[in-house]
């Protein structure tokens, strides 16, 4: 069952780097070969993770890249319901 309100992955980054690592942005995007303005943008939720990052997280930071775009798909997908009364579609019908 999907949740409804899942926390944007960028959140749960940020905690395992900041808190649980106790690394600053500028170390933890150095160490993931990022710029410190693409961590940054994730880490406020200004961005989500790329199939790319998810590969770097598992080798930074744990937790497998399938588990990071999980937690991605899940924001992602939440964010589209909550907007679907915005979204027009007409039923297709057999020809």
């Amino acid at each position: 069952m999907p949740i409804k309100n899942p926390p944007h992955p960028g959140r749960i980054v940020r905690r395992a780097i900041t808190q649980d690592l106790g690394l600053s942005v500028t170390a933890a995007a150095e160490g993931l070969g990022v710029s410190r303005k693409q961590l940054s943008a994730l880490l406020n939720e200004r961005s989500g993770i790329s199939p790319e990052m998810a590969v770097r997280l598992e080798k930074g930071v744990g937790s497998s890249a399938e588990q990071w775009m999980r937690l991605q798909m899940a924001w992602d997908l939440a964010l589209a319901q909550r907007n679907a009364a915005k979204i027009k579609v007409r039923r297709l019908e057999p020809a």
